[in-house]
């Protein structure tokens, strides 16, 4: 799995959110190209919990249309899809306060190692960072 084009990535919401978001064209065409990379290698992986995370922030900060937003989650639920369950809740419980990180980032790394991923793009924890194997990535830097 150390191939960059067979490893599998795990996107946090921003990175879909700046695909987005015209705001910042640098971070738009970068999170666009990595979008397309994975998508065309097959090795993108997204949780529920991102995509809810996505519809909410495109329609409320970016004023996306709600349907168009729809779509684009129908979209990305095409990469490999996490969807935790009560034991995923209660790990990510777990590793939140072990790392003493925010509930929703635990979450996301827990989601991230739990579908074999090494990488997760973020901007939300520190870049480099390492939890048990799965590498913090923030693309933007």
């Amino acid at each position: 799995m150390s191939d960059a084009k067979t490893a599998l990535t795990f996107f946090d919401a921003n990175i879909l959110y700046y695909s987005d978001d015209k705001r910042g064209p640098v971070k738009q065409r970068l999170a666009k190209s990595l979008i397309r990379a994975h998508r065309e290698n097959k090795t993108g992986v997204v949780s529920l919990q991102v995509l809810q995370e996505y519809f909410v922030n495109v329609v409320r900060k970016l004023n996306l249309d709600p349907a168009v937003a729809r779509r684009k989650v129908e979209i990305f639920s095409r990469f490999h899809l996490v969807e935790p369950n009560l034991s995923d809740v209660l790990a990510s419980i777990d590793f939140h306060r072990l790392h003493r990180i925010s509930y929703w980032d635990a979450q996301v790394v827990h989601c991230a190692r739990r579908s074999g991923c090494r990488v997760v793009l973020t901007e939300n924890l520190q870049h480099g960072q390492d939890f048990d194997g799965v590498k913090i990535v923030n693309p933007f830097l």
